[in-house]
């Protein structure tokens, strides 16, 4: 493997790299990926319009296809903020106007990508911001596959596809998880997926908070009547069979306290 960064004065970068980032990751094959820290992308879901998608610059890598803002992670920077840096530079796309739902992750052991999925909660309207784009474009999601897209998305979106209709909760029995800062550390560092039995890496659920183990069960088996992704995180159940029969996860007190 080796570091190959951009040509002085190329469209990529005009005045040369602006982060120890932004250079190729040559493997000893000859593949290429862009970013030394990995790179990061930006799947933003509408409820009405669908995803929006970024059609490349013809000088880009694989330019022409369709794929969605990202770009190469800045050191020390983590991929949910650089997937969220990326797609304000390059689609204009505001911070404020997405819910976080998950991070999904491309390993090939000397490089990564991260793909950020997160819903539109305010509609807002893409500009594009640099020379990347050619057009900017929300597109329905039972479309998105008559496009030409970006080798990368198209061998992750069957994956990604089924992620969309995941949508965890977890419910937090304030009593067992005493912590008032819970809610906050769940929303910032998520949840492992393998610790929600679900696919991605990281998941951001939605967390709602129950007083004691009475309530929390009524509220869990109020949710799971509608929903198969509900844990319930508390201590002294006595209705575990009938939360686990309802299809919902229980885990303890601790086991939230140990991640956050």
């Amino acid at each position: 493997m080796r570091i190959v960064p951009p040509a002085p004065g190329s469209p990529r970068r005009p005045t040369g790299p602006k982060d120890p980032g932004d250079a190729w990751v040559v493997t000893d094959s000859g593949e290429r990926y862009w970013g030394v820290f990995g790179a990061a992308g930006l799947l933003a879901v509408d409820p009405d319009r669908g995803v929006l998608l970024q059609h490349r610059v013809g000088w880009s890598h694989f330019g022409g296809t369709w794929g969605i803002p990202g770009g190469a992670l800045h050191q020390g920077e983590t991929a949910l903020d650089g997937a969220l840096r990326e797609s304000a530079e390059e689609a204009a796309v505001p911070r404020q106007d997405l819910r976080v739902r998950c991070l999904s992750v491309l390993d090939k052991q000397v490089w990564r990508y991260t793909t950020l999925v997160a819903d539109v909660v305010t509609p807002f309207e893409p500009a594009i911001g640099d020379q990347e784009s050619l057009e900017l474009r929300w597109v329905r999601i039972d479309e998105l596959d008559g496009y030409d897209l970006h080798p990368g998305f198209g061998r992750s979106w069957p994956v990604l596809r089924q992620l969309l209709d995941v949508r965890p909760v977890l419910v937090l029995d304030t009593s067992s998880v005493p912590d008032p800062h819970a809610a906050e550390m769940v929303a910032q560092r998520g949840i492992p997926g393998v610790e929600l039995g679900l696919q991605a890496t990281t998941w951001f659920p939605e967390v709602v908070s129950a007083a004691g183990p009475r309530e929390a069960v009524e509220v869990t088996l109020a949710l799971a009547a509608s929903s198969p992704y509900v844990t319930l995180v508390g201590d002294d159940l006595a209705s575990t069979d009938q939360l686990v029969d309802a299809g919902a996860r229980v885990r303890p007190g601790e086991w939230l306290t140990g991640m956050i």
